[in-house]
């Protein structure tokens, strides 16, 4: 079994403490900060819940610089928006504990969110790292300023009848899909995560929505976030792949029961949800993956952003971006280009 990585850590020394403090006040260094601000390095800290009593968390937030590998401190001072501090964390798990309902979960900061999973504690810490860690520093670059505006938990169930199980006990939910979901009443990510990391991907764009553009209709949040269920890194970017979701379309492109695009834009969140014809998330998906194949899906999502109160559905904004004024001719051009594609 791995060493718990704060084992090896020294106890408080009082004075030592003092002394550091006093040395903080008089030259105004922060000693112990965050050191990945180049995202360079391991940013994971292990919060394991055998180690989730208040000494071993406090002594988990205070570690020298020089232990480099995982040696990331939350800061009481916010260095970003909407960034939580050393206190909100430790209040956070504090609250959390009494949520898991064994010793075989593992939990892992994360930031901004606190991963929560009933693998091994290695595999825990690889997929916040690999995972979480890789699509919210992408994410982040291209699209979002701020992180979310809450504490988020993503807890990774490691099959389907955890998954199933701890929804219930937990959450008092019944999962209406296999794969994962957010629900922003519970503050949480809540997946299956033998189903893979692509919907973990997806949901993780959600919050972030949340907190930049609160305003974002449904067609764009879910067509943005199920752009990444299946992705890549490219020339340090995120890149959106074809997915399982191209077949359907191509028949519905076939058979001519593709809406508009205008039609798409104006579904209200009901029709979006509730009155799917078959191609909402498709059609929405794939139009980003239009938009991002072009270069054009970066400055479709800033224009939006900024011009949301006059344009709410994002069919002018995304005509200007395009540079198209029919689009019902354009419709005609992403037909063609979507039937082209293969997965």
């Amino acid at each position: 079994m791995q060493k718990n990585m704060f084992s090896a850590q020294r106890r408080f020394d009082p004075l030592c403490l003092l002394i550091v403090l006093l040395f903080q006040i008089v030259f105004g260094e922060k000693l112990f900060a965050q050191t990945n601000i180049n995202h360079s390095k391991l940013s994971s800290e292990n919060l394991s819940s055998e180690n989730l009593s208040s000494e071993n968390l406090a002594r988990s937030l205070y570690i020298a610089t020089s232990h480099k590998a995982n040696a990331i401190v939350p800061t009481d001072v916010a260095s970003n928006v909407n960034e939580f501090t050393t206190a909100d964390y430790q209040k956070h798990v504090g609250e959390l504990r009494k949520k898991i309902p064994s010793n075989d979960f593992h939990i892992v900061l994360q930031k901004p969110f606190i991963v929560i999973g009933d693998e091994s504690l290695e595999r825990v810490r690889s997929r916040s790292l690999y995972t979480v860690k890789w699509a919210v520093d992408l994410l982040k670059k291209d699209f979002f300023k701020k992180n979310p505006n809450q504490i988020i938990d993503i807890w990774l169930f490691k099959n389907k009848r955890s998954y199933e199980k701890h929804c219930k006990e937990i959450f008092d939910i019944t999962p209406s899909t296999p794969y994962g979901f957010y629900s922003s009443t519970k503050k949480a990510l809540i997946m299956n995560i033998s189903t893979g990391g692509g919907t973990l991907v997806h949901e993780i764009v959600h919050p972030f929505i949340e907190s930049n553009f609160p305003n974002c209709p449904s067609w764009f949040n879910e067509g943005l976030a199920s752009l990444y269920e299946q992705s890549k890194e490219e020339n340090k970017k995120i890149v959106g792949l074809t997915n399982w979701r191209l077949r359907g379309l191509q028949i519905h492109i076939k058979d001519n029961k593709v809406p508009s695009f205008k039609e798409l834009c104006s579904t209200s969140t009901y029709q979006f949800y509730q009155q799917d014809p078959g191609t909402n998330y498709s059609q929405a998906r794939y139009l980003c993956y239009f938009l991002q194949q072009k270069g054009k899906l970066r400055t479709f999502y800033h224009e939006f952003v900024r011009n949301s109160k006059s344009d709410p559905t994002g069919f002018e904004t995304l005509k200007k971006v395009l540079g198209e004024t029919d689009m019902d001719d354009f419709k005609k051009k992403w037909e063609r280009s979507t039937m082209e594609l293969r997965f």
